[in-house]
C-alpha cells in the first residue's frame, strides 16, 4: 500500500509495470476507486509505468470537509504529479476523473502530455440534479440510491452477472463526506471555455449504453479540442474499462504507443 501527502491530504496510490516507463495516470470515477482499472492494466502494453489513484474522499485517500470544487480535485492531481516527480504523463481519467483530466490539462500543461477522456464530459448534468443527488443521499444514505446509480454504470448484461454485488459493495462503502463533496463539485463545474483552449492529443472513449454520460456528450466534448478522436464501445454502460476491459484496451494502447515516446 501506497500513501503520500499532497495538497494537505494523504493520497493512496498504486504502481504498476515499468517503473522506468513512460509514465500513464488513472483517476477514478465517482463512487469507485483505483480498483476500477483492475481488469484493464494486464493487458496495456507492458512497458509502460501505471500509477492511478484514489479521488479524494474515495476508497483509501483522505476525506476533507466538503463542498469540494474541481478546482481542489485538480489540483490534487498536479500535488500527486509533482510529488511522484513523473511529470508529464498520459491522463487517463473515467468521469470524475476525466472532468480532472480537462481541468489539468488547462491549468497545469507542463503536466500532461496527452489526454484520454472515458465517460465524461465539460459539463456532467446540472446543479439542479447534483443538488437534488445530494438532498437524497444526505436523507437516506448512498444505499438508498445504489440501484439507480448501478442502472447507469453497467448495461443489462453485467448488472444480472455475480460481479455486481462486489461494485454495488464499492460504491456503498465509499466514505460519504467524499461522495458528496465530488457531487458538489460536479453541480459548479463548466470546463467548457478552458478545455476549449486544449491543444494536446486527446482520445475520448464512450460506451453505448452510459447512461451517466451518453456517447454524444462525450463526442461533444472530443469536438471541443481540435483533433480528438472518439470511440465507441458497443455493449457497455459508464465504466467500460470494467464491462469491456480487452475492448477499452484495443482502443487505448495504440494511442499510447503513439504518444508516449512523442
Amino acid at each position: 500500500m501506497k500513501v503520500l501527502k499532497a495538497n494537505g491530504i494523504a493520497m493512496h496510490w498504486r504502481e504498476d509495470g515499468n517503473p522506468d516507463g513512460m509514465p500513464v495516470i488513472f483517476a477514478n470515477s465517482l463512487g469507485t476507486d483505483l480498483r476500477m482499472w483492475d481488469e484493464l492494466l494486464p493487458l496495456l502494453p507492458k512497458e509502460y509505468r501505471y500509477l492511478r489513484y484514489d479521488v479524494r474522499g474515495h476508497g483509501l485517500t483522505q476525506a476533507s470537509d466538503g463542498p469540494y470544487s474541481m478546482e481542489l480535485l485538480t489540483a490534487d492531481a498536479g500535488a500527486l504529479i509533482d510529488e511522484l516527480q513523473v511529470g508529464p504523463v498520459i491522463f487517463v481519467g473515467l468521469s470524475i476523473g476525466g472532468m480532472i483530466g480537462q481541468g489539468l490539462a488547462a491549468s497545469r500543461p507542463d503536466l500532461v502530455k496527452a489526454l484520454v477522456l472515458s465517460n465524461t464530459a465539460a459539463r456532467m448534468g446540472t446543479a439542479e440534479m447534483w443538488d437534488a443527488r445530494i438532498a437524497q443521499i444526505m436523507q437516506g444514505g448512498i444505499e438508498g440510491s445504489a440501484d439507480a446509480i448501478l442502472d447507469r454504470w453497467f448495461g443489462a448484461e453485467f448488472r444480472e452477472s455475480p460481479q455486481i454485488s462486489a461494485w454495488r459493495a464499492m460504491l456503498t462503502r465509499t466514505p460519504q463526506a467524499g461522495y458528496l463533496g465530488c457531487c458538489a463539485a460536479l453541480a459548479d463545474a463548466d470546463l467548457s471555455a478552458s478545455t476549449g483552449t486544449l491543444r494536446l492529443p486527446t482520445l475520448g472513449i464512450a460506451g453505448s449504453e452510459d447512461g451517466a454520460s451518453p456517447p454524444d456528450l462525450v463526442a461533444a466534448t472530443c469536438k471541443l479540442i481540435e483533433g480528438a478522436a472518439c470511440h465507441v464501445i458497443s455493449g457497455a454502460g459508464h465504466l467500460p474499462c470494467v464491462e469491456k476491459p480487452c475492448d477499452y484496451a484495443a482502443i487505448l494502447s495504440p494511442f499510447l504507443k503513439e504518444h508516449a515516446n512523442a
